[in-house]
């Protein structure tokens, strides 16, 4: 009979396998995701894979009551969670069992669950919430609009928090289906397909799904009375279209530039591959905000955007975000270029398309038409800081930059890097260190140089995108805009959420 000999460091080792983690070894989530633009913005400590939300809502009186159910994974030991809500809960639940909750702040709801959570682990949490969400100001904002007969949630870079609690950052994105009861005679339109409607005892119930992950700004709620016109692609799939009843003069061109979408979609997907959702379309509700908004497979137009007439301009602005912007999206807010710099880039090829004026004469327009001395070349679209997130040279700059590409590497890598990207980042999240990274394993040359000088020096470049711009801009004759300008630059306003950026037509 031989005796086994347990060294010291062994013994440790099985004790540490035989005894439960302790309350020391479970911490709490933190608070913010880590995005320096905004700090407070999302949450730690786990990720969600899909929200479930049952919603009801009156437009007479703008009361929301809601039941979300959360499914989410745990990435560390956590002893309790935030979620990002500026509603009043009654009742939160965490796989089954009544959680403890507080609120911080005007949006963070702190869950403490009734045991702590192993990292690794499928977590269910429902919550039950309700109040008016127009009454909701965080950071002295809102993005919810009321409209005569109903709401409207859509903003960026928040606005779920005034109808769902969510981890409300693009680093966390999940699968939704949103399930909307409004009185009879009303509509409610989200994201994605319409599964469903019902109707009962004076309630109609729209269940919408929007099964590819999907950035929590990027979900949308309009509630109200909407003209509905639905099609489909030659691919099969369902594109509905939705117009607030009284838009008054607007009316018309809003249907004359969103009744485009389809046409306007398989041309982009000609320029950046497969259309990467279930769904396709627009909604115009009776807003009297500005801007527009890319929101997941049914973009927001405020109808102030067809104010002088029909613009396709910007429903392929926004649409191109279904690919730059909504399947492949910021990592941190910072990287606002690889979204808003080829959103208005789509929107000069769709002026060369249409021989309205080539990419190359709008960037010699934009160039030239911008003194050395204007503010517009302080901001650096790579990483222009939080207070000019949503600055015109984030945009126009920022298609310079796209253009400055497409001259350094030639037409077939630069449509071939178009078109890859998406598909190589489909579904995910990345920098604008990625994209530059991408650009050059695909073209073979170095490009951190170009990519410096037109997204971060915040001086005028003294190399213009082209010899041409040089050229011309020393001629006696004043160079004339392309036929394109005027509706892309009414397009401008896709940029105004509402918040504190310094807005600048031109």
């Amino acid at each position: 009979m031989h005796r086994r000999l347990i060294v010291p460091s062994a013994l440790a080792a099985s004790l540490l396998l035989a005894i439960p983690a302790s309350a020391a070894d479970y911490t709490p989530g933190a608070a913010g995701i880590g995005d320096p633009y905004y700090p407070t913005s999302g949450n730690g400590g786990y990720d969600v894979s899909h929200y479930d939300l049952r919603l009801k809502y009156q437009p007479a009186t703008d009361l929301l009551e809601g039941t979300a159910t959360i499914l989410a994974t745990t990435r560390q030991n956590l002893s309790r969670f935030n979620l990002d809500l500026g509603l009043k809960v009654s009742e939160v639940r965490v796989n089954g069992t009544r959680a403890k909750f507080a609120a911080s702040g005007d949006h963070e709801l702190v869950v403490t669950p009734a045991a702590p959570l192993e990292k690794g682990r499928a977590v269910t949490v429902v919550v039950r919430y309700a109040g008016k969400p127009s009454e909701v100001r965080i950071g002295g904002w809102t993005a919810w609009h009321r409209t005569p007969d109903g709401a409207v949630a859509a903003d960026e870079p928040d606005s779920a928090v005034w109808w769902f609690p969510s981890n409300d950052h693009p680093l966390d994105k999940a699968t939704f289906d949103v399930s909307v009861s409004v009185p009879d005679g009303t509509q409610a339109i989200s994201n994605g397909v319409l599964q469903s409607q019902s109707s009962r005892l004076g309630w109609t119930r729209f269940n919408w799904r929007s099964d590819k992950p999907q950035a929590t700004y990027l979900a949308t709620l309009a509630v109200g009375k909407f003209d509905i016109t639905t099609d489909k692609t030659d691919k099969g799939l369902p594109v509905l279209n939705a117009y607030s009843k009284d838009l008054g003069a607007n009316a018309g061109a809003a249907r004359a530039s969103i009744e485009r979408t389809k046409e306007v979609a398989e041309w982009l997907e000609e320029v950046y591959g497969p259309y990467p959702f279930n769904a396709l379309g627009g909604y115009v509700p009776n807003v009297t905000t500005g801007y527009a908004l890319e929101t997941q497979t049914r973009p927001f137009y405020s109808p102030r955007q067809f104010a002088n007439g029909a613009n396709v301009s910007v429903v392929v602005h926004e649409l191109a975000h279904q690919w730059y912007g909504d399947s492949v999206s910021v990592d941190g807010w910072k990287d606002i270029w690889i979204n808003e710099g080829f959103a208005r880039y789509s929107q000069w090829l769709w002026s060369e398309k249409e021989g309205e004026g080539t990419a190359q004469e709008l960037a010699d327009w934009v160039y030239a038409t911008r003194a050395a001395d204007d503010p517009f070349w302080t901001v650096k679209p790579g990483d222009p800081g939080p207070e000019n997130q949503f600055d015109i040279a984030v945009y126009d700059r920022g298609a310079l930059a796209v253009h400055a590409l497409r001259n350094a590497i030639g037409d077939e890598d630069f449509f071939a890097v178009l078109k890859g990207w998406p598909a190589e980042r489909a579904y995910g999240n990345a920098k604008v260190s990625d994209f530059v990274s991408y650009a050059e394993r695909i073209s073979g040359k170095p490009l951190a140089g170009l990519f410096d000088t037109w997204l971060y020096q915040p001086s005028k470049p003294a190399a213009p995108t082209a010899a041409g711009i040089a050229a011309r801009s020393r001629t006696a004759a004043p160079l004339a805009p392309p036929a394109s300008w005027k509706k892309i630059a009414e397009t401008n306003s896709v940029h105004d959420h509402g918040r504190d950026h310094r807005h600048d037509d031109h």
